[in-house]
């Protein structure tokens, strides 16, 4: 059987479901976007379906699929979605059998990771661990190129630690635990940051604006986000030692975020002289189906 020119990359998001064809040496050849049917698990299968339909109807082009939440590994379902009708469910093996095709699954974190390290800002690395910060925190990590999944299927989750940094009050998170790094990194954990603080709730992406203004509650409420986030990027590096941080994910759009935290980690990093990078990912919202398709080398 030849070889295929182009691999299939799937993003289910929670919103919306993005594929993409692309081609080896890593341009995106066609682009297709359908709405994630909400709380429907047989509708979702049916969009997908139709994407790669719509990408590549020749059964041996082989299909990558970045998810919220994983597989695990003791009962193949799926675990951990916020889209709540996937957990529990066969979905690789649902999807095998609807699309009659070979297909992978990773979580959508380290679908980012891999396309960063495969041929975007981490590429070239030895070690790559890659943040989402949106409206919920997660990470990947990839070793030569090669993404790290682990014995039980969660490395790099990340945002699920405790904070490390002293915290100003208690959160509680979606998955049962108080102070999870999510609850105080997410977008919506800064916008309940500064709420705290102030009384107002704006997004995150206004936070930002007011904090280009000049805003005196905008900067307080940023420098403890900033606080918060080298501490915890720190235990990585402690841990990891990674060559390379890459930030994607709404807030990664902060660029003051670059300037300060790197100054922040030698307060927690165990080490004389830090080395490693903190950059933003080179594509952006498309990093994770970059990825996707990336699953397939």
């Amino acid at each position: 059987m030849t070889t295929p020119a182009y691999r299939i990359g799937i993003d289910l998001g929670g919103t919306k479901i993005e594929g993409i064809r692309l081609s080896n040496s890593g341009t995106i050849l066609q682009r297709e976007r359908l709405p994630t049917p909400a709380g429907d698990y047989e509708s979702t299968l049916e969009q997908i379906a139709l994407i790669v339909d719509r990408l590549a109807p020749d059964p041996a082009v082989p299909v990558g699929i970045g998810t919220p939440g994983s597989i695990s590994q003791h009962t193949r379902l799926m675990r951990n979605a916020n889209s709540t009708c996937l957990n529990d469910r066969p979905l690789l093996e649902d999807l095998v059998t609807r699309l009659q095709r070979e297909v992978r699954i990773a979580n959508d974190a380290d679908c980012f990771a891999l396309s960063e390290a495969s041929d975007g800002a981490g590429q070239g690395r030895n070690t790559v661990f890659g943040v989402i910060l949106g409206t919920g925190v997660g990470g990947g990590l990839c070793v030569n190129g090669r993404l790290l999944t682990g014995i039980n299927g969660i490395a790099g989750e990340w945002g699920h630690n405790p904070l490390p940094a002293p915290s100003p009050g208690k959160r509680t998170c979606y998955c049962g635990r108080s102070n999870c790094v999510e609850t105080w990194l997410s977008g919506p954990a800064l916008s309940m940051s500064y709420r705290e603080a102030t009384g107002e709730e704006p997004t995150a992406h206004e936070i930002a604006a007011r904090l280009q203004r000049g805003e005196m509650a905008a900067a307080a409420v940023f420098d403890q986000y900033c606080q918060q986030l080298a501490a915890a990027l720190a235990v990585v590096i402690n841990i990891v030692d990674p060559d390379i941080i890459v930030l994607g994910g709404g807030l990664s759009n902060i660029d003051l975020l670059y300037a300060r935290v790197p100054a922040m980690l030698a307060q927690h990093v165990f080490s004389d002289h830090i080395a490693t990078s903190l950059v933003p990912a080179q594509y952006g919202d498309s990093s994770g189906v970059r990825g996707a398709a990336w699953l397939w080398p």
